[in-house]
């Protein structure tokens, strides 16, 4: 038998005032790019590595957040500026 599976609950006090609960998604952006969040399992790091093989500024890039948007958490991976020489 398939098992189905709802990201929000609804909730209930002791005034019978309804709460929804929903659960937060990732998302990632780097250079004004949205990237999928690969396994919401992952630990920020993997994701950084992951995204490092089609964006390798992303592996010396700081990560801020996360910044709560909506039902989102945005991680925004920030590129390193320094100077060459």
């Amino acid at each position: 038998m398939a098992r189905s599976f709802n990201n929000s609950v609804t909730l209930h006090n002791k005034d019978n005032m309804a709460i929804k609960v929903e659960k937060m998604t990732r998302e990632f952006v780097f250079n004004g790019i949205r990237l999928p969040d690969p396994n919401p399992e992952l630990p920020i790091e993997k994701v950084r590595e992951i995204h490092a093989m089609t964006y390798p500024e992303i592996s010396t890039a700081a990560v801020e957040g996360p910044e709560p948007v909506g039902n989102r958490l945005r991680y925004t991976f920030s590129r390193a500026v320094g100077t060459k020489g």
